[in-house]
């Protein structure tokens, strides 16, 4: 088992060898190939070697001045970055904020009065309604008509609580704009204060379109509610009697 072993470690050697010989003989056969097509060559092995110096020269030279235009770009930004170009570009991106700040509750604000306009609407259309329906109405009925009524009247108040809380953050929105426009300009930012100027001009037009549809429905309401106490009065003198209705006022009196 030993002469084994050690005739299997001769043989590899031996493999190895014979391989790192092949190896050395197509080297050579490569280079002898490659020095002869040199001797044959029409042009001088000196003229070739000037031609490789002239190629060198060449690709140096092109890489020296390729790396200095791009050297150039690369200087004027570090030369730029100095701290009036780095304050005013922290302005406009201050201004980037707040006009987004700006547009977000801006439109939390519009959606929130355009339903509060439509829960008075809705509240003057049931009030029209029992009042127009009151001498037909038994008491059951009198009596949920006026609790559907009673619940449009939370909805109301619910949703000019919701106005009241967005109309507050676009106030704030709105006086931070302002201030940041004002950085801007004092900056040199030009573009971005006039930008953050005029979201400010479109957001309180936007608001401002929606508060006049509101207060109209308000307004509205108030008209539908002077009637409905009109109607009632009438509605109770009709029940009791004139009499009754006079002494009673007398007595209140």
């Amino acid at each position: 088992m030993l002469c084994l072993c050690y005739w299997g470690t001769d043989f590899l050697l031996l493999l190895t060898n014979m391989a790192a010989l092949r190896r050395s003989i197509a080297c050579l056969n490569f280079f002898r190939s490659t020095a002869a097509s040199v001797l044959n060559s029409r042009k001088p092995l000196r003229h070739r070697l000037v031609r490789l110096r002239d190629v060198t020269r060449t690709s140096l030279v092109s890489l020296s001045v390729g790396s200095g235009l791009s050297a150039v770009p690369f200087m004027q930004q570090v030369e730029n970055l100095s701290h009036e170009s780095l304050i005013r570009s922290a302005s406009s991106m201050v201004t980037d904020s707040a006009n987004t700040y700006l547009s977000q509750t801006t439109q939390a604000l519009v959606d929130s009065i355009t339903q509060y306009s439509k829960a008075l609407h809705t509240l003057i259309s049931l009030q029209r309604r029992y009042l127009a329906s009151l001498e037909k109405l038994s008491t059951a009925e009198e009596d949920a008509i006026w609790q559907v009524i009673i619940a449009q009247r939370v909805e109301v108040g619910d949703r000019l609580d919701e106005c009241n809380r967005f109309e507050s953050n676009w106030i704030n929105a709105v006086n931070l704009c302002e201030m940041a426009a004002e950085a801007a300009y004092n900056t040199g930012a030009e573009h971005a204060s006039v930008t953050a100027k005029t979201n400010l001009q479109v957001a309180k037009i936007q608001v401002e379109e929606v508060r006049q549809i509101s207060v109209d429905a308000e307004r509205k309401l108030t008209e539908t509610q002077a009637e409905e106490i009109q109607r009632m009065a009438e509605y109770a003198f009709i029940e009791s009697g004139s009499d009754d209705v006079h002494e009673a006022y007398l007595r209140e009196d």
